[in-house]
């Protein structure tokens, strides 16, 4: 893993990926669709963090076995760079509602060096990538649920 940036600067450039809108969608080999997303975690083969605010959980449920880790909430970067340890040498897919967080976040991390990421750019609720997790009728669990799957070290 080549490392450009430390995670202080990482930190703020995930901060900036809130923070500024672009209409840039992620042009990456690292897209997956949420079929596929989905059949490599079922299979145990990758991690994935849902990277939406509580209340788009709340809304609309977390992606089954998907980690429920807010970009918009304290401590992002540590619980991102936390899971990259849980995943164990396995790729981690990002998903937020359709695919312009990810998107972000994932060009953040490129550009800082990091790996081993996946950006599910249809996202949640669909965009131009594809139908989105819940319209391919994958499976959710309310916010209850995934906050309590969640690893500790992930809380």
């Amino acid at each position: 893993m080549k490392l450009l940036l430390g995670r202080r600067a990482v930190l703020v450039s995930l901060a900036s990926a809130v923070a500024v809108p672009s209409s840039i969608v992620a042009q990456t080999a690292e897209i997956w669709s949420a079929k596929d997303t989905y059949m490599a975690l079922d299979s145990d083969l990758i991690r994935m963090i849902d990277v939406r605010s509580r209340a788009e959980w709340v809304e609309t449920g977390v992606a089954e076995k998907a980690w429920a880790i807010s970009l918009h909430e304290d401590r992002f970067a540590e619980r991102l760079f936390e899971a990259r340890v849980l995943a164990d040498g396995r790729e981690i897919a990002l998903i937020c509602a359709t695919g312009g967080r990810s998107g972000r976040v994932m060009r953040s991390l490129q550009n800082a060096g990091y790996d081993g990421f996946i950006d599910v750019s249809e996202g949640m609720l669909g965009s131009e990538r594809g139908q989105g997790w819940i319209a391919a009728g994958l499976p959710v669990v309310n916010i209850e649920n995934a906050i309590a799957a969640l690893p500790k070290p992930l809380i």
